[in-house]
């Protein structure tokens, strides 16, 4: 089964310095139906005003990812980390036990844009902990990068979930097909551009929930550039 999730359909927040778009349930804005899909809880679309952010503030028990598409995110978190996330990385905090953080567009005159995911952990109470990954962009053009995984050794960041995240940006006409397992349901994410997903048209915005079917096959279109949430 296949099910569609319209780019325009997603809740938004709009502040001076921040524009966010939510696939799922996030602050205020509610839908009962819309709660997360299989461990995957949120997944904020947020484009950040030069020289502002989200300033210091605390998370616990979760998985959090942060993947850029444009321009740069500062991090700065209690556990001492500082660094600098651009395309073509993405990063991870463990909040466990509890963390602080903030994240700031450092840049003066262009703004950022990324992807905020989090994934519910398998155990609460674990210790936080943060990493950063960067992945090979002309891989993703070929066919699935591995972003990261609950599995050991399969390179990436280790989640403490029975979930991978794939990143892939196929060229217009070129089409590559990952494989599910038995039982396994996917969410498939496009970021940017456009491309046809199991027949489905995708643009910006956009996605689709897989429940037990056989694999994801993704053509490109213009640009295209999609997350991929494997999941139990």
């Amino acid at each position: 089964m296949i099910r569609l999730r319209p780019g325009g359909e997603r809740g938004r927040t709009t502040l001076d310095w921040l524009d966010s778009r939510h696939t799922f349930s996030f602050g205020e804005y509610h839908d009962p139906g819309q709660m997360g899909f299989r461990s995957l809880r949120v997944l904020n679309d947020d484009r950040v005003a030069p020289g502002a952010g989200f300033p210091t503030h605390g998370h616990r028990d979760m998985e959090i990812l942060s993947y850029a598409l444009e321009g740069t995110l500062e991090h700065k978190d209690s556990l001492g980390n500082g660094s600098l996330i651009r395309p073509g990385e993405i990063q991870f905090m463990r909040a466990g036990t509890g963390v602080l953080h903030s994240e700031f567009n450092p840049s003066p005159t262009e703004p950022a844009h990324f992807l905020q995911i989090w994934i519910l952990p398998a155990e609460r109470g674990l210790s936080p902990t943060y990493a950063q990954h960067a992945f090979e962009r002309a891989a993703a053009r070929e066919g699935f990068v591995l972003l990261a995984s609950g599995e050991a050794g399969d390179g990436g960041i280790r989640l403490r979930q029975d979930a991978s995240v794939y990143v892939t940006m196929p060229p217009p006409g070129r089409t590559c097909a990952l494989r599910l397992a038995a039982r396994r349901h996917a969410w498939v994410h496009l970021a940017r551009g456009a491309a046809i997903v199991n027949g489905h048209a995708l643009t910006a915005g956009d996605a689709a929930a897989f429940s037990e079917e056989p694999q994801i096959e993704i053509t490109g279109q213009a640009e295209a550039e999609l997350l991929v949430f494997d999941l139990a």
